[in-house]
């Protein structure tokens, strides 16, 4: 069983760190949108604009961060990048004590956190990569699905209800919070990390990041992974501060029923990530990029039926629903191949780089959202989203593209 799989007592310390700042983080589930709408009074240009902007900068912060990342140890990294999150999320409710609290500041915040994120991530699952064997990627990559999902699934519906009974900035102390703990979890990992050393074929450089945007480009199936993925997450994501001024400000959900409405769908994530490996063993993962990769994108076009009332929250629930069971069974997979599909030396430019990119075209796509939005409506920009990633399982890889192990193998070398 998936679920019983015994990894060591390092990864029980790092998925101990994972789960508590995903807990922290689905306690915070778009708190700062929230702020935006609840305290600024801010619009849906200013809220796109904010979900936009913030990870855009962010990743540009971060490209110089990969080759810098690449050959030192990922512990102090991970660890550096949590108080980092944890310093710049803290000085939102001190503002807000203060009444001193702005949109830039928001800003600034959603930017630093992004970048930090974006370097946390790529350290982890460089360490990750060497601290289990190979056929067990696919069992860790699918508990960090699962605990993910698990906390959105518990956390917004507290976080609505902390809104509610404490203010607005009340999430945003706890996802503060959550951060310092994972860094103390994070130290509690015991055992010597061997610093990684530059060799010939990976000097550290200016533009070392490059290298790692040429691995992706250059491997077939991880190329048409990565542009697909990066179309569907922009539109997904971007629907988010639409539904957000859509929920909230012209359908007239209280915050509570707002955070339920994405919490409730989580349940399926428990169910698509404990499946993930039961499904690769029995159809391949082919088919699980094919069928799963479409299966996740067509729900999308129903959250322009939303309206006021029961009836518009279920409508809500039942698309994240869809869109999550297949999302939680499909990233996981394309998580795991794209670590075994990576040789060592170039993991952490690598995942910089796919998050980079990543991070750019949800910031592009998002603004864009909020523009349309903001000259026609919500609902509009809404619709033009649902109908184009109905386009994206046309990147799917057509061909199932196998690296083999000996070419691996000498990259590793």
């Amino acid at each position: 069983m998936l679920g019983r799989r015994a990894l060591g007592r390092q990864f029980g310390w790092l998925w101990a760190a994972y789960a508590v700042s995903a807990y922290g983080s689905g306690l915070g589930f778009g708190a700062l949108p929230l702020v935006a709408v609840l305290v600024l009074h801010a619009g849906p240009a200013e809220v796109s604009a904010l979900s936009a902007a913030g990870p855009a900068v962010g990743a540009l912060i971060a490209v110089p961060l990969a080759p810098w990342m690449e050959f030192r140890r990922k512990r102090p990294v991970m660890i550096a990048m949590d108080l980092t999150r944890f310093a710049a999320m803290a000085t939102i409710p001190a503002a807000y004590a203060f009444g001193r609290l702005g949109f830039v500041q928001l800003l600034v915040v959603s930017a630093v956190v992004a970048a930090a994120k974006i370097a946390f991530n790529a350290a982890s699952g460089a360490y990750l990569k060497a601290l289990v064997r190979p056929d067990d990627l696919l069992v860790a990559n699918a508990r960090f699905e699962s605990t993910n999902w698990s906390s959105i699934a518990v956390g917004p519906p507290l976080g609505g209800a902390a809104i509610d009974l404490f203010g607005p900035v009340t999430t945003v102390v706890a996802d503060a919070l959550s951060y310092l703990v994972s860094a103390l979890s994070i130290t509690a990992i015991r055992g010597r990390e061997e610093a990684p050393q530059a060799s010939d074929k990976s000097p550290v450089r200016a533009g070392a990041l490059a290298e790692g945007w040429r691995h992706i480009m250059g491997e077939p199936g991880l190329r048409a992974l990565y542009l697909n993925q990066m179309l569907v997450a922009g539109l997904i994501m971007a629907t988010e501060p639409l539904l957000a001024v859509l929920l909230l400000r012209q359908l007239g959900f209280p915050p509570w029923q707002y955070a339920l409405a994405f919490a409730a769908p989580c349940v399926g994530g428990l169910i698509g990530s404990r499946l993930a490996r039961r499904v690769v063993a029995r159809y391949g993962r082919h088919a699980v990029f094919r069928t799963v990769g479409t299966l996740r994108v067509i729900w999308l076009i129903g959250l322009v039926f939303v309206r006021p009332g029961v009836v518009g929250l279920v409508t809500v629930i039942a698309v994240e629903l869809a869109i999550i069971i297949n999302m939680s069974l499909y990233t996981p997979v394309l998580a795991t191949y794209r670590l075994e599909h990576t040789p060592k030396h170039l993991v952490a430019r690598t995942l910089t780089a796919w998050s980079i990119g990543q991070q750019a075209s949800i910031a592009l796509i998002t603004a864009l959202g909020g523009l349309l939005a903001d000259v026609t409506s919500p609902r509009t920009a809404l619709t033009v989203a649902g109908l184009l990633i109905l386009t994206t399982p046309l990147l799917l890889p057509r061909h199932d593209h196998v690296a083999s192990e000996p070419e691996l193998a000498r990259s590793d070398s």
